[in-house]
């Protein structure tokens, strides 16, 4: 289970189209690239909620093929900002977020 104090990635690489991630208890996660792109957790992604609580803007896409991580930045103690190669760059993936996407993606 992730907390919002998860503690940040020990060790983060790109191996080639996946993120690979080594946590402080000793967990690994390989996270493919297209799939963390279609994650992203930005309001461009997942949309906005009006007033009405209706959620607008959502980006209706759910596969990104041949997307890549061209950089990427820490964000405070929390979260990682990627800069992906479609030019997307507003989600920050908290560790407590990266964490469980890898959980999930491993079958955990």
């Amino acid at each position: 289970m992730t907390t919002p104090s998860q503690p940040s990635p020990e060790n983060m690489q790109l191996i080639g189209a996946e993120l690979a991630l080594r946590w402080p208890d000793g967990t690994e996660h390989y996270i493919p690239v297209e799939q963390l792109r279609a994650a992203s957790p930005s309001a461009e992604n997942v949309g906005e909620s009006d007033l009405f609580g209706r959620i607008r803007g959502a980006d209706p896409r759910t596969r990104f093929p041949g997307v890549a991580v061209e950089d990427w930045e820490v964000v405070g103690n929390y979260a990682i900002r990627f800069r992906f190669s479609d030019g997307h760059q507003t989600g920050l993936y908290s560790y407590a977020y990266l964490f469980q996407l890898g959980e999930e993606l491993s079958g955990r």
